[in-house]
């Protein structure tokens, strides 16, 4: 368990601070947070509640949407939030295609632009970018960054200290290059945040929200962390899931599930 994590977004409803309590009271010590619910809570005072539990933040969510207006001040507030928090890792979703447009090179021509303009500030902050590739049924509206690959290619014009990539197991277990991009993600050193879910189905209405537990659907989870184990990660394992299903469930109960089924199907 020293290397579990639990993503926020998996106790969604959850309010920070109880979220944060909730994971020392049964000796979580990673969380990854989110910017939303940071900012509900107010960013010092979730930094300081941190700090007091005695927890270590395993990375933000998210920055990116780069067709979105005003992307570059967000992201850069984005890249100041981790600071704060003291977040070793701001994970990046790139945002889908400019609308009317159908030219998804180009749209990825963008996405690898506008990280090398954010490059040169969270090298001073003291923050890594991790390029997320989503699930291809994503790339228009929310990532054009598809493969793990594609985030290769970007992330390997930088300082590997600076920009690397997140492995989300939901987003990229279909693609059986995945292991070999794996090995080449390692060999330069670019894992910089690992995430487990599983992929449940059938997808439902919304498809966003077909993440489950481990275990819960037909992802190769343990296979994965054994891949980036392999790769020569030895970082955190956030477990992240999106479901309706688990939402609506009392948090430190999803919470005691999760780190079981991290032991059972991840571990």
């Amino acid at each position: 368990m020293s290397r579990f994590s639990l993503n926020q977004a998996t106790t969604k409803r959850w309010p920070t601070a109880d979220t944060i309590a909730g994971c020392a009271a049964v000796g979580v010590t990673g969380i990854g947070l989110w910017r939303d619910q940071v900012a509900e809570c107010g960013l010092q005072r979730t930094a300081a509640l941190v700090r007091e539990a005695g927890l270590t933040v395993t990375s933000l969510c998210r920055g990116g949407f780069f067709t979105a207006g005003g992307w570059r001040e967000d992201n850069l507030r984005a890249i100041d939030e981790a600071a704060a928090l003291g977040a070793p890792v701001l994970v990046l979703v790139s945002g889908g295609l400019p609308e009317g447009s159908r030219d998804v090179d180009g749209a990825r021509r963008r996405v690898a632009d506008a990280i090398a303009e954010l490059v040169p500030h969270a090298r001073a902050a003291g923050v890594r970018l991790a390029i997320e590739p989503l699930h291809p049924m994503f790339a228009s509206d929310r990532c054009v960054i598809a493969t793990l690959g594609n985030a290769l290619d970007i992330a390997e014009q930088h300082p590997a200290d600076v920009v690397g990539v997140a492995v989300d197991t939901y987003h990229l277990w279909w693609d059986d290059r995945v292991w070999a991009q794996l090995a080449r993600a390692g060999a330069g050193g670019r894992i910089a945040c690992f995430q487990v879910a599983d992929w449940v189905t059938p997808l439902p209405e919304g498809v966003l929200l077909g993440r489950g537990l481990p275990g819960a659907g037909c992802v190769e989870l343990r296979r994965f962390r054994e891949a980036v184990d392999a790769a020569g990660y030895t970082g955190p394992v956030e477990v992240e899931v999106f479901h309706e299903d688990v939402w609506s469930r009392p948090g430190i109960e999803v919470l005691q599930e999760t780190m079981q089924r991290y032991v059972e199907h991840v571990a």
